[in-house]
């Protein structure tokens, strides 16, 4: 369907909808951007841009997951999508009920047919899935949720180290229905939606009230238990596997470590790819960047001896893993994760 065409002077309704369990910050957040975008608005001299409203399968409180109720102002029946322009899903411990909720579907399924905007903030993404109305659609959600959606809905183009996928350019996205990572993405998209359709002085604004970032470098994947516990391991590579951590400046090529295990380099290769699901050097780089993020977040080391400690020898290969592995250098993580400043630089937020 044809995207309507932003106006500084259209004030726009934002509809989130809310369940059982609902994750709060999913619905709150957003809606904060939005909120806080009219203040700006006003302070300039200039109209609001939005409304905003929640609604439910009943008007009245809503249970979150965090044991408090918001106040859905309407019921989902009784909303009148032709003056919505934008609905939102949220995310929490409900979607799945949720998701599995055919009237609920079919919904959202007509609200694409008739408002600009439909979104999702973190799971939600599940239910605009199971709607199927990300199919051939570039979608993420919350990592916990990736591999999840990568089974169960193999049509959706996923990416997982994505913030959101709203893009009204409509090259590296959508405008019409995208997504978003896990909770405070959802932030992160509502600050995309302000600067296209009010400006980047009033984004910049929220984002300065809020102090954060604007647009945050890399993606969720910097965020995330990045490495899971090893299950289904087999007892071959147990005593490896747990030696490893703190042996990241030892000799960890294949053959050091297929001694180790005492197996030949290419059996060692085939069960480690087969119990663990990716390449013992793959392995390795993702403890030693697990390793480093952990130093860098502890507080004031330098680069170099993050390297040297974590197994990289040079500043520049351990630049590299961050950047395969979590899209943002290791001084930009310092800055934003470590307990203190990085090397005398500051943390920037805008």
């Amino acid at each position: 369907m044809p995207i309507t065409v932003s106006s500084p002077t259209s004030v726009r309704l934002i509809a989130c909808y809310a369940f059982d369990n609902v994750m709060s910050l999913d619905i709150t957040g957003p809606l904060q951007v939005f909120a806080s975008a009219n203040v700006e608005l006003m302070r300039q001299g200039q109209a609001a841009a939005y409304e905003i409203m929640v609604f439910a399968e009943q008007s009245g409180p809503v249970q979150t997951s965090a044991g408090i109720r918001l106040h859905a102002d309407m019921a989902r029946r009784d909303v009148d999508l032709d003056v919505v322009d934008t609905v939102l899903v949220p995310g929490g411990d409900g979607i799945d009920r949720v998701r599995r909720n055919v009237d609920v579907l079919n919904w959202f399924q007509s609200a694409a047919d008739l408002v600009p905007r439909v979104g999702s903030v973190c799971s939600g993404a599940l239910v605009l899935a199971a709607a199927g109305m990300l199919d051939g659609k570039v979608a993420t959600t919350h990592w916990s949720r990736c591999d999840e959606m990568r089974t169960a809905y193999p049509r959706i183009g996923l990416v997982e180290n994505r913030l959101h996928t709203y893009d009204p350019t409509g090259l590296d996205g959508d405008a019409h229905i995208f997504t978003s990572a896990g909770v405070t993405a959802g932030i992160d998209l509502a600050l995309a939606l302000v600067e296209h359709d009010c400006s980047r002085s009033i984004a910049l604004a929220v984002a300065r009230r809020l102090v954060m970032f604007l647009k945050r470098p890399g993606g969720q994947a910097q965020f995330s238990a990045y490495l899971t516990p090893a299950i289904g391991a087999s007892a071959q590579l147990a005593g490896l596997l747990e030696w490893l951590p703190a042996n990241l400046q030892a000799d960890l090529s294949l053959d050091a470590m297929a001694q180790r295990a005492g197996m030949s380099p290419r059996t060692f290769s085939r069960v480690f790819t087969r119990d663990m699901g990716l390449t013992p050097a793959r392995y390795v780089e993702r403890v030693r960047v697990q390793a480093a993020r952990g130093l860098l977040q502890a507080g004031d080391i330098s680069i170099n001896r993050v390297a040297r400690l974590c197994g990289f020898g040079h500043p520049e290969t351990m630049r590299r893993a961050f950047h395969r592995h979590l899209s943002i250098s290791p001084q930009d993580y310092a800055e934003r994760f470590g307990m203190a400043d990085f090397d005398g630089i500051s943390t920037v937020l805008v």
